[in-house]
């Protein structure tokens, strides 16, 4: 009731109204939504102001808000955040895993973690490490089904794309091609299609840091070795653009550079 009653001031003294009721929910106006993305737009120039004054200093406080994808964020992140937390422990880190793409301002994030060719320009990218895509297969499918000789042979194997409409991108002696394959298992879980090539289902394009175990114990092996995935696929770390970036986030980013590059430890 109090935060109704000083909404209700608010959208009084603006002129104008900021939620849309209705009996199941509430939702923000186009006027709510501008009025929320500019406001953040001010609580991030204060803490700018604030990084700023502080300098360089190691001493962070506050929280530090990620996103990042499902697997990676669980394989490659969660694991080290021990240490980076150890070092700063005045810091809380809220980290959000999903396979969607995070409006980052909207969400109030500090950065996000991304795979993926960058294309936003609103956004300031750091590159962390390459990403390295391959065809892949476990031993009892080539058992069953053999081996693709060329590219394309795939159309007369079961292929596994992330999703229904995933076209793969792909590099080889040919230059760089695009194929759509026959999805026959349709998910919205990259993890999934990770099971499923593992299994023995199909030929799926993984990337080598969700793979890297399976690759050195021969659970999965490369088919098409001269192809692999655009290499215009990177891992990133990427925030809103600042004049003075909080030393949180820089820390943060300096510390998933140093980790992961030059070479990823699972290319290893």
């Amino acid at each position: 009731a109090v935060v109704s009653k000083r909404i209700k001031r608010l959208e009084d003294r603006l002129g104008t109204r900021l939620l849309q009721r209705t009996t199941r929910q509430i939702s923000l106006t186009e006027a709510g939504q501008g009025f929320y993305e500019r406001v953040l737009a001010v609580l991030a120039g204060l803490e700018e102001a604030e990084a700023y004054a502080s300098g360089r200093s190691s001493e962070v406080r506050g929280t530090l808000k990620i996103s990042a994808p499902t697997s990676f964020g669980r394989l490659h992140i969660a694991p080290h955040l021990k240490t980076f937390m150890d070092a700063h422990p005045d810091l809380t880190v809220h980290l959000v895993l999903s396979d969607e793409f995070t409006d980052i301002v909207g969400g109030g994030f500090d950065l996000a973690i991304r795979i993926a060719e960058l294309t936003d320009s609103t956004l300031v990218a750091r590159r962390l490490a390459p990403v390295r895509r391959i065809l892949c297969a476990s031993p009892d499918y080539i058992a069953v089904h053999g081996v693709p000789d060329t590219i394309e042979d795939l159309k007369h194997h079961r292929c596994l794309p992330a999703h229904n409409y995933d076209a793969w991108r792909l590099e080889g002696p040919q230059g760089t091609l695009s194929i759509k394959p026959d999805g026959m298992l349709i998910t919205n879980s990259s993890e999934v299609i990770r099971e499923a090539v593992i299994s023995g289902l199909g030929i799926a394009l993984r990337s080598t840091w969700d793979i890297g175990p399976e690759l050195k114990s021969g659970d999965l092996v490369q088919v098409l070795p001269t192809y692999e995935g655009s290499r215009n696929v990177s891992l990133s770390a990427v925030y809103p653009s600042r004049q003075f970036l909080p030393a949180k986030v820089r820390l943060f980013i300096d510390y998933l550079a140093e980790l992961y590059g030059p070479v990823p430890y699972w290319e290893g």
